[in-house]
């Protein structure tokens, strides 16, 4: 029988991109190969359901599935994630095509409900309602040859009323540090040089088993591990964000001059009935702190806009906000219903053309923000990681990508060059010519070029394959005592 091939369409957060990428590890491992074409053998959707669209997205897409499915019987479709954990029997019933669905939390059953369906010939369904292992202990195929993502915790505790995650995700449940620091450790030995730690609410990891200072002490033991250049997190919530993390950012080297954290709205009353548990000058506090204790860091948030009940005045709090915390970037969302959240029955839900309008504005400041900030960056000199990807080609220049330490996308020429080919993975040093709202320009020759071992391996198309990490240990439970010294879906 010849060898069949997967193809998996990711929809959402960097949650999702990671199970994606224990997906695909799952499915190697089970002897698939990566289809190099669209005529894939399995075709497997990792949802999102955040946005009200999503909804209509994943169903439109399986639409246009249909006619290869009638095409090719043997072919599979698979529905997993976030809206499948959601919709359940619901999708079969809408796509009677779709061979398996299962849930967020039962990852590792996808090659046998694959192989299940071959078998019975119809559909498998599996929604498990908590977790049974932690996904991390599964394989993985990383995306990347360079970085990598790491979970400290899966789920969320809190109970925000725009948000569905909750609902699907659980609770949430804390990886033991070893078991972190271990993953993290073998990604690097394999060339990985930046890394990035994930969870719902990922500065409230340690809740789990009583420490609120196991956060910043994660930071700290990643600045040990040596051949680990930069760390990077994501996403936290201010109501958990603690002085000793900021303290660990700044003193810790190879943690990046980065914050992505979640503001929401800049109104008070609106976060109070968002259930959000701080305002608007704690949020503003927070930004004070880490800029005091890092002067450089880039700092980037998200927005809703035009949640039930907000009036102009709120609006205009928000916008005072954002003229306040000078985000380099930020990601805006207009207020989505989403059915089974508290939102979703408030009064006074507000026409769209108000929302776009509202929008609009939000846009326009924080482009004019985001580009004056940039412009301040224009002659410093800057360390970037080289992406994967073309770059960009404006008449006869051709630019490389990079992203900086700060997190900042900077378009560079690799002009100057003395030791060999700039490749993805390899670290360059340049210095920014100009500005723009959304990236940079480095159009000066590059100072400095270090070639990497995840250079090497991109060059040689290998990318990270880990196996799963497990120290042997239960995947929950409460660990020992922790010696003393020792934020798509954003929340």
């Amino acid at each position: 029988m010849s060898t069949r091939t997967y193809e998996i369409r990711t929809f959402g957060c960097q949650m999702n991109v990671h199970d994606s990428e224990r997906l695909a590890g799952m499915l190697e491992d089970a002897g698939y190969v990566r289809a190099d074409s669209d005529a894939a053998d399995v075709v497997v959707f990792n949802t999102c359901a955040v946005r009200e669209n999503a909804d209509n997205r994943l169903y439109g897409t399986l639409g246009h599935m249909r006619p290869a499915k009638d095409r090719n019987p043997d072919m599979q479709i698979a529905v997993g994630g976030c809206l499948a954990q959601k919709d359940r029997d619901t999708i079969v019933k809408r796509a009677p095509w779709v061979d398996v669905v299962f849930g967020t939390h039962n990852l590792g059953s996808l090659p046998t409900l694959l192989e299940r369906a071959r078998h019975n010939h119809e559909a498998e369904v599996e929604i498990l309602e908590s977790l049974d292992v932690f996904p991390s202990t599964l394989p993985a195929r990383r995306e990347s040859a360079y970085s990598g993502w790491v979970s400290v915790s899966v789920g969320c505790n809190n109970t925000c009323t725009f948000c569905i995650v909750p609902a699907l995700r659980g609770k949430e449940k804390d990886r033991r540090p070893g078991e972190i620091l271990a993953e993290v450790q073998a990604l690097v030995s394999e060339g990985v040089l930046e890394v990035t730690l994930l969870g719902q609410n990922v500065n409230a990891y340690g809740v789990e088993f009583g420490d609120r200072f196991a956060f910043g002490k994660l930071l700290r033991s990643c600045g040990e591990i040596e051949g680990l250049e930069r760390v990077r997190f994501t996403s936290p919530h201010p109501r958990d964000f603690t002085d000793d993390v900021i303290e660990a950012m700044a003193e810790t080297p190879n943690v990046c001059p980065q914050l992505h954290m979640p503001l929401q709205s800049g109104s008070d009353r609106i976060l109070k009935a968002m259930r959000r548990s701080y305002r608007s000058e704690r949020y503003l506090n927070i930004v004070r702190n880490v800029r005091e204790a890092m002067p450089d860091a880039a700092i980037t948030t998200d927005i809703i806009v035009g949640f039930p009940g907000e009036t102009e005045e709120d609006f205009e709090q928000t916008l005072e906000v954002v003229r306040q915390a000078r985000f380099s970037s930020a990601f805006t969302f207009q207020y989505s219903k989403r059915p089974g959240t508290p939102a979703a029955d408030m009064p006074d839900q507000l026409p769209k053309e108000v929302v776009q309008q509202r929008y609009d504005r939000l846009i326009e400041l924080q482009n004019e923000i985001s580009w004056d900030e940039n412009k301040k960056l224009v002659g410093r000199p800057v360390e970037l990681l080289v992406a994967e990807g073309e770059g960009r080609k404006d008449s006869e220049t051709h630019r490389l990508s990079g992203r900086a330490r700060d997190g900042r996308l900077v378009h560079f020429t690799p002009t100057g060059a003395i030791d060999g080919e700039v490749r993805p993975g390899d670290v360059v040093h340049t210095t920014i010519t100009r500005a723009a709202p959304h990236h940079l320009v480095a159009d000066a020759d590059i100072t400095g070029h270090r070639r990497t071992t995840a250079g090497d391996h991109w060059e040689a198309g290998v990318r990270p394959k880990t196996s799963g990490v497990s120290l042997g240990l239960p995947s929950f439970g409460t660990p020992p005592p922790q010696p003393a010294e020792q934020q798509g879906c954003a929340c």
